[in-house]
């Protein structure tokens, strides 16, 4: 009996520890979505002063057959898929070199962040004049190698304008994955390896048997963090493109940002950003439940 006050009490303990946070994230999170959910239900009264009217799902039933926004999700989501894709292969590359002993190891990790620690905007301007078709960088380059002739448009041909967001976005974001699974290798001990390559297996053997399966909850969380910035992503495309040429690089973000800023249509507004919200939560769902199941894996279900 006592040891079950006990433990009450360091419940109750708890529930006060955090109860600040769970304020804080009500006030700056739940909140909004909750006004955006309400606001959904509205729309404008166009040609007069009036308040907005409910019109039930009328927005929601818009949505679906607005070409703009199913667009504008599939660009979302081809830049989403690419960039977290490279960025995961190149980031356990860089944390598999940085775990590694080497003279001055230290120094190397410190720069690795610098991309990341830049601010977005100025980062996407500076690859904006990189990949400008008269003064840009890469064509330059690639004038000098001799693998064009003429410049080329970068921002201005749909695919290229992606291709170069894509990899403005890797650039940036792939320090971030690397940190994550770096810190999660140097959670591995060295005797594990060193019984498998006792038994005969080669680097490759051991990466594929236990790097991966004991990184797995690692992995899961980078690119769980990932998608969720990924998919909500705005400034980096807002300073490159802002969306053209024609529509061919605007994510739901920019699109979120054209209906409510541009086009004062409060109430389509806030249900794009309940759809978005929804589809985020999806997401971490998906993930959460392949993280339990990652550790149900390598705790044999115990």
């Amino acid at each position: 009996m006592k040891q079950k006050d006990i433990e009450q009490q360091e419940k109750r303990t708890g529930w006060l520890l955090i109860l600040p946070a769970l304020l804080v994230l009500a006030l700056v999170f739940i909140y909004p979505i909750a006004r955006a959910f309400w606001l959904s239900f509205f729309r404008e009264n166009l040609g007069t002063q009036l308040e907005p009217i409910f019109s039930g799902f009328y927005n929601y039933n818009r949505l679906l057959g607005d070409g703009r926004f199913w667009q504008s999700l599939w660009n979302t989501s081809v830049f989403t898929v690419i960039s977290i894709t490279i960025e995961l292969v190149l980031g356990m590359g860089i944390a598999l070199v940085l775990n590694q002993s080497f003279r001055g190891r230290g120094f190397v990790r410190t720069s690795a962040l610098i991309p990341w620690a830049l601010p977005t905007a100025v980062m996407g301007l500076a690859w904006a004049w990189i990949f400008n078709g008269q003064y840009g960088v890469v064509n330059d380059l690639l004038q000098r190698l001799g693998l064009m002739e003429t410049s080329i448009t970068w921002l201005g041909d749909p695919t290229r304008a992606m291709f170069a967001l894509i990899v403005a976005e890797v650039w940036k974001t792939t320090p971030f994955i690397s940190i994550l699974l770096l810190a999660g290798l140097q959670s591995i001990s060295v005797d594990l390896y060193e019984a498998h390559s006792i038994d005969g297996a080669n680097p490759f053997q051991s990466f594929r048997q236990i790097t991966l399966p004991l990184l797995m909850p690692q992995i899961i969380i980078a690119l769980l963090f990932r998608f969720a910035q990924a998919f909500g992503v705005f400034d980096l495309i807002q300073v490159m493109t802002g969306g053209g040429p024609a529509g061919s690089t605007e994510t739901v973000s920019i699109y979120i940002y054209a209906t409510v800023r541009r086009y004062l249509d409060f109430g389509y507004g806030a249900a794009l950003v309940v759809v978005t919200f929804l589809l985020l939560v999806t997401a971490v769902v998906i993930a959460a439940f392949l993280l339990s199941k990652s550790r149900v894996n390598l705790t044999g279900g115990q």
